[in-house]
């Protein structure tokens, strides 16, 4: 899964290597949680980049309308249903067949701006690891949104609702299998063009979710403070190596 990843990269590069026009304000953020904005850029109405701030949950239109009288409207769920909680990942695998998330991948798909992310090794001492491409520099995850609806005032900002996506997640290559099972779909520079591409069809946008090559990454293990959210400064990507945690053997 993704559930932490930081953009420090100035809003210059970002523009130059994806080609939107739009200028926003662009903060350097080092620890960018779920429930947060995320920078994204989809295509617009005149099928061109344009940059979009979008909440970091996906929430399906189907659950907004959840007290609708249509249950054909829900997707087959329950009249009255109760909104679910907003979605940060969907995987790679089932994302054009899930309910939550199917409608999305045919025709609401969009690129999440980062430079880096965090993954926890999964048991011992569940060390974080900041991951970054080895070369350096902004990449775009691959990932899809849904339209804000009314009643959405959880996302709301300034009394305007926001836009909601999720990133979508594949098989952890080689490199990452050692931290976690999973990580997030990175899309190369020359991918982001097809993943936009409303002619895309899902047959050729599978390919695109495929875990980058391990030897693309470079992993440091960092300190746990990136676990508290209000950690947000660069001395989140000082390497700090966590002692291992005890075995059970060793407890008796």
């Amino acid at each position: 899964m993704c559930g932490r990843f930081l953009l420090t990269t100035p809003l210059a590069a970002v523009r130059q290597l994806f080609g939107f026009p739009e200028m926003p304000n662009l903060t350097v953020r080092f620890n960018i949680a779920p429930g947060e904005p995320v920078a994204a850029m989809r295509l617009g109405e005149d099928l061109q980049r344009h940059f979009a701030w979008l909440q970091w949950g996906l929430v399906p239109s189907w659950s907004k309308e959840g007290r609708a009288n249509d249950g054909a409207a829900n997707d087959g769920k329950a009249v009255g249903a109760r909104p679910m909680a907003p979605l940060i990942n969907a995987r790679a695998e089932t994302v054009a067949e899930k309910p939550s998330f199917r409608a999305a991948f045919r025709s609401r798909r969009c690129v999440v701006f980062a430079d880096g992310f965090y993954e926890w090794r999964q048991g011992g001492n569940r060390q974080p690891y900041h991951v970054r491409l080895l070369e350096g520099g902004p990449f775009a995850f691959a990932a899809i949104w849904e339209p804000a609806g009314v009643g959405s005032d959880a996302n709301s900002n300034q009394g305007r609702a926001r836009d909601t996506c999720a990133l979508i997640t594949t098989a952890a290559n080689e490199v990452m299998a050692t931290v976690h099972h999973r990580m997030p779909v990175i899309l190369s520079k020359d991918d982001v063009g097809q993943w936009l591409d409303p002619a895309s069809s899902p047959t050729a946008l599978k390919p695109l979710l495929r875990p980058l090559p391990g030897e693309a990454l470079a992993l440091t293990p960092v300190s746990k403070r990136v676990n508290a959210v209000r950690n947000d400064d660069a001395g989140l990507l000082e390497e700090e190596r966590l002692p291992e945690a005890p075995s059970q053997m060793n407890l008796f």
